[in-house]
């Protein structure tokens, strides 16, 4: 019984530390990522766009599994701390022999080893010091860092090239770790929301996915919103000049964009929709005597604005309707949005208090544009935009970052940088000759390896026959000087 408990638990190890294990979770991972670009995600897409994409059975089913939340669902979160445990198992279970052959490369070749080395060469030399003299010039000149090793009964040079491509798998463990560090960060403790601002209003509430109220420690105004549009008149860009306010003070503004947010203490604003209130702002008439000829005049008027006409005459917007519709003997505003604007005007006299009420146009049983003296009719329409936001907190995107700038130096040491290795050791050969014997080996890239140890081989043979004829030279100038 007891040695069935403590098999459990390195059973648990085994299956954790397994490259199998990691792999299958890592494409989950993925899989379940992509996902969450396809399935839409609250808070991003707004609730009536949700709406129309899903009827209410399928929304409320991905809604109960997480799916329209993926990177803040528990289950995702709990995969993300499984595949990072993989990770760490992984490589503390094979890291030790890694580091012990990085920390401790193998210099001096046996004769096992060299017989069972797959790519050699033998040059015939002269005297062993020529021969390693001849194979560290070379390696220096290839950027080997050439090392002279001396053992008891044998001689031999060692040189390498970008030892650190055997550690590259653990910078790669190392950027993952980070990256789904940020993840696990920003599920557990970052947030995202919306609010929208119209112009000249300001917030420091916001409402978050699941439909609960955050207070922000500072408030955010619109100082101005807009549409850019194509000669076409397609929307082109959204923009929205924002203030950030603490303590009833401005400590920052930006105009943003779509991809362009405002950041502040690690909240970001990013441009999402754009629309008006169906309030108005301004509505421009021009004005001029309902009797007779006369002189007219451009006004602009804002609701709630009393305008002075003449000395006894006043007007102001009693009501504006964006789009209206007469029913049942009442004005009844049908949407939002403008489509058959009416605006109510209410033209008075100081001296009788008397009152009239104009409309534009005309609605029969409302008007009493006959009894005005004065005539309007409206020329332009200014409506109160409102911006829309997105709002969210990651605490973890640094870490994100952080990971994928790790990856990047990883995978470009894995892909771009070969461990290869070279020893050059004097020996006898089958018929007693004495032989500079020659191997390499590379962890990737084989073929390109081939051709370089070629040509070190080469350049290894070219400077023995250098250094064999300067020695025959400077014995035959000794000779000579005798």
């Amino acid at each position: 019984m007891a040695g069935n408990l403590t098999s459990v638990p390195r059973k648990t190890w085994q299956t954790l530390s397994s490259i199998k294990t990691g792999v299958i979770l890592l494409i989950m991972v993925v899989i379940i990522s992509a996902a969450g670009t396809v399935i839409l995600q609250r808070p991003v897409t707004e609730a009536d766009e949700m709406q129309r994409a899903y009827s209410p059975q399928v929304l409320r089913t991905l809604d109960g599994l997480g799916l329209t939340d993926i990177f803040h669902a528990w289950w995702f979160v709990a995969l993300l701390v499984m595949v990072s445990l993989s990770i760490v198992a992984a490589s503390i279970q094979r890291f030790p022999n890694s580091w012990r052959y990085y920390s401790r490369p193998y210099k001096s070749p046996d004769e096992t080893f060299r017989k069972a080395l797959a790519t050699q060469a033998r040059i015939v030399i002269k005297d062993e010091d020529s021969g390693l003299a001849a194979a560290e010039h070379v390696f220096q000149r290839a950027g080997l860092k050439p090392e002279r090793m001396v053992r008891e009964s044998s001689f031999s040079v060692f040189g390498e090239r970008n030892r650190i491509s055997e550690l590259a798998v653990y910078i790669v463990h190392a950027s993952l770790l980070l990256i789904f560090l940020g993840g696990i960060v920003d599920a557990l403790y970052g947030w995202r929301g919306y609010v929208a601002i119209a112009r000249g209003e300001q917030s420091s509430q916001l409402e978050l996915h699941n439909g609960t109220i955050r207070t922000l420690p500072f408030a955010v105004r619109c100082d101005a919103v807009g549409q850019d549009n194509y000669a076409d008149g397609t929307p082109k860009k959204w923009w929205s000049n924002l203030a950030v306010l603490e303590d009833g003070r401005v400590v920052m503004r930006k105009e943003i964009v779509v991809n362009d947010p405002l950041v502040y203490h690690g909240v970001r604003f990013y441009q999402s929709s754009f629309g008006n209130t169906g309030k108005v702002d301004k509505i421009m008439f021009t004005v001029g005597p309902a009797n007779g000829p006369g002189e007219t005049r451009e006004i602009a008027l804002a609701p709630d604005e009393t305008l002075t006409l003449d000395a006894d005459t006043t007007v102001r917007i009693a009501e504006f309707i964006p789009d209206y519709v007469v029913r049942d003997g009442q004005v009844y505003t049908r949407s939002t949005q403008v489509g058959d604007p009416a605006v109510h005007l209410v033209v008075e006299s100081k001296k009788s208090g008397k009152a009239v009420n104009f409309w534009i146009p005309p609605i029969p049983g409302f008007e009493q544009n006959a009894s005005s003296p004065y005539k309007f009719q409206a020329t332009d329409l200014q409506m109160v935009h409102f911006t829309g936001l997105q709002v969210s907190h990651e605490p973890g995107q640094w870490a994100v970052w952080a990971g994928v700038i790790v990856m990047g130096l990883g995978l470009g040491i894995v892909f771009y940088l070969v461990h290869m290795r070279f020893w050059a050791v004097p020996v006898r050969d089958a018929q007693g000759r004495l032989v500079l014997w020659v191997g390499g080996t590379a962890n990737k890239n084989k073929d390109v390896f081939e051709q370089r140890f070629r040509k070190l081989v080469q350049d290894i043979e070219s400077e023995v026959k250098v250094q064999s004829q300067s020695c025959a030279a400077a014995h035959a100038t000794s000779l000579a000087g005798d």
